[in-house]
């Protein structure tokens, strides 16, 4: 799968203005210009090229029992209306096509079933909007740029492996969606590694850096959260309420399909329960390391109390001359000497008294 990063157009949003028409198409001006490829097939062969123009997309949809057309950038909105006029697409579906940030659904037309997905595209949580558009006898998807999870479904067409000739346009759908379903699993294992690896800081030394990291994983698992959940519906109704564009094979499929979506909710959900615990780890480690910190200075302290109690009483300046109990050691041969042997002996005193207690442990 290509790994893109999440294009964000600067200043502008995809939204038509308030009080717009019905089906206006609000075009991104940083948008890529439509690239499309043309696969088309049957049992007994297949073609494969790029089209410049949507015309080319009408005669291989005449001679072939599935015409696959996917368009990559959605930045000419002329190329846009020509092939939804082509394949008898309804205006405000194509204006959904252009809205990006749609969430996945399913939309029946009396022509064609309206699917949108949200494929993975990039750093984990980035997604891309994928729109397909399922008819009789014909696939149309739009991504928002080149690059996409779909090569494996491609090669099969080509090499005339599994079902892909020979099932329809039902299953070409099955086989692009769980492509995109399947897109999550290699994101979600590099989530994994990651956890595992900030769970190896947090337990060994953990940096101020690790939080953020925390932080940024949590933030990205509740991005794919909100993107892969509304998947589940989208396919149990495309498996439910299909009708004619999906057989009764195809549907077995796709409740595979829809299994592997609910496997990518219960990991994602597990992964953001993991960093939530490695949260309380990571609070938990800190606290630990600061009463540690706290407990040596607090030793080294305690320790020092009873000699700086000593070296400040000899830092009185009482004259012994002028009575017999002004500090009268200050006359001592050895004075000087015990002072020090008195600080020494305490102080190595109190440091095995911690130690037998186990206070340095």
């Amino acid at each position: 799968m290509s790994r893109r990063k999440k294009h964000h157009g600067k200043g502008h949003s995809s939204r038509k203005p308030p009080g717009s028409a019905p089906g206006t198409l609000a075009i991104d001006p940083e948008a890529p210009h439509p690239k499309m490829r043309l696969m088309a097939f049957g049992p007994e062969g297949y073609v494969e090229r790029e089209i410049e123009d949507p015309e080319e997309a009408r005669t291989e949809f005449e001679r072939w029992p599935v015409t696959w057309v996917n368009v990559d950038g959605l930045g000419d909105e002329a190329t846009l209306r020509r092939l939804a006029e082509i394949f008898g697409i309804h205006r405000l579906a194509l204006e959904d096509v252009v809205s990006l940030g749609q969430r996945a659904k399913v939309e029946p037309y009396q022509d064609y079933l309206f699917v949108v997905g949200r494929m993975p595209a990039g750093e984990p949580g980035e997604t891309e909007q994928l729109s397909l558009f399922l008819g009789a006898h014909f696939v149309l998807t739009f991504q928002e740029r080149s690059g996409d999870c779909f090569e494996a479904v491609r090669e099969r067409i080509r090499h005339g492996k599994g079902l892909l000739r020979g099932a329809g346009s039902g299953y070409l759908t099955y086989a692009l969606l769980d492509s995109l379903i399947d897109g999550y699993f290699p994101v979600l294992e590099a989530v994994s590694e990651t956890l595992e690896a900030i769970e190896d800081e947090v337990l060994g030394e953990p940096e101020a850096a690790t939080i953020s990291r925390i932080h940024a994983i949590k933030r990205s698992l509740v991005s794919m959260r909100r993107a892969i959940w509304p998947h589940r519906e989208a396919i149990n109704a495309l498996s439910r309420d299909a009708g004619d564009f999906v057989s009764e094979e195809t549907v077995v499929h796709l409740r595979d399909c829809y299994d592997h979506t609910v496997q990518i909710v219960e990991l994602v959900e597990a992964y953001r329960e993991a960093a939530s615990d490695l949260m309380g780890t990571y609070l938990s480690a800190v606290s630990n390391r600061m009463n540690e910190v706290m407990k040596v200075l607090t030793i080294i302290a305690t320790i020092f109390i009873p000699l700086s109690f000593i070296a400040g009483l000899y830092g009185m300046n009482f004259d012994p001359e002028v009575s017999p109990w002004n500090m009268p050691e200050l006359s001592w041969y050895f004075g000087y000497p015990f002072a020090l042997g008195g600080m020494a002996a305490i102080g190595v005193g109190m440091v095995v008294y911690f130690w037998r207690r186990g206070w340095f442990r």
